[in-house]
Order: structure tokens, then C-alpha cells, then sequence
């Protein structure tokens, strides 16, 4: 029996969030503003990279709506939309431990 079109739309949802944060710049934004707002600024010098490429990666997190954004003056601000997704990267972190217990075996 095939999946219905709505239950695939929510899969291909999921999916597009996954692929928001599947790059390691993205990982360490989302994992930088776990720990509360940062401006583009302090992104960028956390990041190591020119202030477009981490422009662009806050685009793909804002697009999977894991992040939002605030301008205040000259500067925007950035924060996690959803901290829930700190659980998924802990969850992450589980499969590699569990690895590495597998691979001592």
C-alpha cells in the first residue's frame, strides 16, 4: 500500500529540517546558540569563515525554522527558534558514544 501524499509531505518536512542542520558550520551555530542571541558578528568570528557563507548558513537554519532573527540598528541578532532541537543533537551524540562502545567490543 502506498503512503498517502500528506504522511510523505511530513516526511519530506522532517527531512528538509535534517538537511538544514546537516553541515558542520550549521552544528556549531546551532550549538553556539544554545547558549543564548548572537549577532552575526560573533558568528562569524566563531565560525572562522567571511560573513556571507555564515549569512548563508543562518539562511538554511531560518529556512528550516530552527532559528529566528531580530535587527536591531546595524546588527542582527540570532537565536534558536526551537531549543528542542538540542535534544535531536544530544540524540546525535548518543549514536556516536554507542559507536565507539560498539567498536571497542
Amino acid at each position: 500500500m502506498p503512503v498517502k501524499a500528506d504522511i510523505r509531505a511530513q516526511y519530506q518536512l522532517r527531512a528538509s529540517i535534517i538537511k538544514g542542520l546537516a553541515h558542520p558550520s550549521r552544528l556549531l551555530i546551532v550549538d553556539e546558540l544554545a547558549r543564548g542571541e548572537r549577532c552575526v558578528c560573533e558568528l562569524t568570528a566563531l565560525v572562522g569563515a567571511d560573513i556571507s557563507t555564515v549569512s548563508k548558513h543562518l539562511s538554511v537554519l531560518r529556512k528550516a525554522g530552527i532559528v529566528q532573527d531580530e535587527k536591531r540598528g546595524l546588527q542582527v541578532f540570532y537565536r534558536l527558534r526551537v531549543p528542542c532541537v538540542l535534544r535531536f543533537v544530544d540524540c546525535i551524540e548518543a549514536v556516536i558514544k554507542e559507536g565507539e562502545r560498539a567498536g571497542e567490543e
